[in-house]
């Protein structure tokens, strides 16, 4: 009864009784190698599983479950690191772009359905990087035409954006 106790509640996750099974036997195997030959090395898997009458699959599953006993704190200092390198270090960061990523994905079909020459004219303004009086130029318009363009498609977008239930979550630059 306390076998099956320690072997049902003593993980801090859930693992398999069969890897841990696996995990008993190989760890049980290598110190019997390492005790028998004194090898100053780890034993290969192909040596333990000869010795264990496991497969090599089997024999690796094993040495995973061997360090999956107990769970590490991010903050705890990984081995081997004097400065202080923690498991939350290696992590990866926040990605920031991907609410602009959302935000595009939220605009594409309101710009489709702008006629042509707005389109344009907010490609060449926030695709082409050009300044409002370079489009007016090329277009033989006004500025303040083409100002009052683009703020006007924007708005429309802005309004079809929030009102699509689709989309309330994503946020949407001007």
């Amino acid at each position: 009864e306390l076998k099956r106790h320690f072997r049902d509640c003593s993980w801090d996750l859930h693992v398999p009784r069969r890897v841990q099974e696996l995990r008993n036997k190989v760890r049980a195997t290598i110190q019997e190698i390492a005790t028998t030959e004194g090898a100053d090395r780890s034993p290969t898997v192909a040596q333990v599983a000869q010795a264990a009458g496991l497969s090599e699959e089997d024999v690796l599953t094993g040495m995973e479950a061997i360090d999956s006993f107990r769970s590490l704190s991010l903050d705890a200092e990984l081995a081997g690191a004097d400065d202080g390198y923690s498991l939350a270090d290696t992590l990866g960061q926040p990605e920031t772009r991907y609410e602009t990523v959302i935000a595009r994905e939220a605009v594409k079909p309101c710009l489709h359905r702008l006629p042509e020459r707005e389109q344009h004219i907010l490609y060449l303004r926030f695709f082409r990087d050009m300044t409002q009086t370079r489009i007016a130029e090329e277009l033989g318009i006004s500025q303040m035409h083409v100002s009052r363009l683009i703020t006007r498609s924007c708005r429309d977008i802005r309004n079809q954006v929030e009102a699509d239930p689709r989309t309330e979550q994503a946020p949407v630059a001007a």
